[in-house]
C-alpha cells in the first residue's frame, strides 16, 4: 500500500492596509530607521485597523482567498486549525468563528498556541490527521493581531511585530511529495525571557495589572536572540541530517521572520546561499504564526513541484522546529 502524506494544495494570505515605517515609529519611540534596519532588517510593518477587526478577520480574508484559488466547496473541509496568540476572545476558538464564516459548516475547529512556533506546530498536527487516513482536507491558518498585545512606548518589541494572517490546505497524496519530516520542541523556562504576563487565569485582567503594562509582550532580547539563533539553526540541520541530506539538496529554507541575523545564521548552518532564503521581514515585520504562511503566499509563484523546502521557527515559551517538506503542485498564477 502507497505511503499517505499530507500535501499543500493552495496558499492564501492576507495583510491590513496600513503600513507603519520605521520613519513612523520615530515619531512615537526613542529609535531611528538605521538602529532598526540594522539590528533587524525590518522597515515597516502592516496594522490592523478598525473597530471591532481581530485575528479571525484575516484568517477570513487568507481561508477565502485559498476557496477561490482552488475551487474546493467549503463544505468539504474536515478541519480548520488556527494558530494563534491573539485569538479574537479568550473562547470560543478563533477557528470556530473562521470556520463558520467561511462556510466549513461540517468542520470542528480548534486553535492551537505555540507563539512564532504556532504555524509549524498546527501544520505537523494537519499533517498527522492528514496521514492516518482520518481526514481529506484540512486547514491550517497562522495569524496573529501583534499590535493588540504590544506597547507603542517599548522600543524593544514595538519595531520587530506586525499583524497578519496566512493559510494552506491539506490534502493526501501518494506521490513523492508532501510533509516528509518534522522535528518539534519546547522549554517552559523561556516564559521567564518572552511573555505576556497578564490576562490568563494566574493573573486576571485588573486595574493594578492594566497599569504595570503586563498586558503587553515583554522580551529579555538579548537572552531570547542567543537562544534563538542557536536552537533554530540546529533543529534546521538536525532534520536535514536525520534525512541525510545537503543544503545542496534544498531549493527553499522558509525561516520564521524574527530578525534577520537569526535568518542569516539558519541559512549558513546548514548551508544555504542568500537566494535560498524566503524573506519578507522588511515589509511585514515578524507576524507571529503569520510569518511562515506569508512566506508561502509570496513566494508561491516561484515554488515547483518537487521543491525541498525547510521550515524552521522559534517562539516564546520556548517553542522551536524544523519540518522538510516538499512542494505538492506549480502555480497557476
Amino acid at each position: 500500500m502507497d505511503k499517505i502524506r499530507a500535501a499543500i494544495t493552495g496558499v492564501g494570505g492576507y495583510v491590513p492596509e496600513y503600513v507603519l515605517t520605521n520613519k513612523e515609529l520615530e515619531t512615537m519611540v526613542d529609535t531611528n530607521d538605521e538602529w532598526i534596519t540594522s539590528r533587524t532588517g525590518i522597515k515597516e510593518r502592516r496594522i490592523l485597523k478598525g473597530a471591532g477587526l481581530g485575528t479571525s478577520y484575516m484568517g477570513i480574508k487568507a481561508a477565502q482567498e485559498i476557496i477561490s484559488k482552488t475551487g474546493i466547496d467549503p463544505r468539504e473541509i474536515d478541519l480548520v486549525i488556527c494558530a494563534t496568540i491573539t485569538p479574537d476572545m479568550p473562547f470560543p476558538a478563533t477557528a470556530n468563528i473562521i470556520a463558520t464564516e467561511i462556510g466549513a459548516v461540517n468542520a470542528f475547529s480548534y486553535d492551537l498556541g505555540a507563539a512564532c512556533s504556532g504555524f509549524l506546530f498546527a501544520l505537523a498536527t494537519g499533517a498527522n490527521f492528514i496521514q492516518s487516513g482520518t481526514y481529506k482536507k484540512v486547514l491550517v491558518i497562522g495569524g496573529d493581531k501583534m499590535s493588540s498585545i504590544i506597547n507603542y512606548q517599548d522600543r524593544a518589541t514595538c519595531i520587530i511585530f506586525g499583524d497578519g494572517a496566512g493559510a494552506v490546505l491539506l490534502e493526501p497524496t501518494t506521490e513523492d511529495v508532501g510533509i516528509m519530516d518534522a522535528i518539534l520542541r519546547s522549554d517552559g523556562t523561556g516564559a521567564n525571557f518572552l511573555r505576556m504576563e497578564a490576562g490568563g487565569s494566574r493573573l486576571p485582567a485588573t486595574y493594578a495589572t492594566i497599569d504595570a503594562k503586563q498586558h503587553y509582550v515583554f522580551q529579555e532580547g538579548a537572552t531570547v536572540y542567543k537562544f534563538a539563533v542557536t536552537n533554530m539553526a540546529e533543529v534546521a540541520a538536525e532534520v536535514l541530517e536525520r534525512n541525510n541530506l545537503t543544503g545542496n539538496d534544498i531549493n527553499w529554507l522558509a525561516p520564521h521572520q524574527a530578525n534577520k541575523r537569526i535568518i542569516d545564521a539558519t541559512a549558513s548552518r546548514i548551508g544555504l546561499s542568500e537566494e535560498k532564503v524566503m524573506m519578507n521581514i522588511e515589509k511585514y515585520g515578524n507576524t507571529t504564526a503569520g510569518t511562515l504562511p506569508l512566506l508561502l503566499w509570496d513566494y508561491e509563484k516561484k515554488l515547483k513541484k518537487g521543491d525541498n523546502i525547510i521550515f524552521a521557527a522559534f517562539g516564546g515559551g520556548f517553542t522551536w522546529g524544523a519540518m522538510w517538506l516538499k512542494w505538492a503542485y506549480n502555480s497557476k498564477a
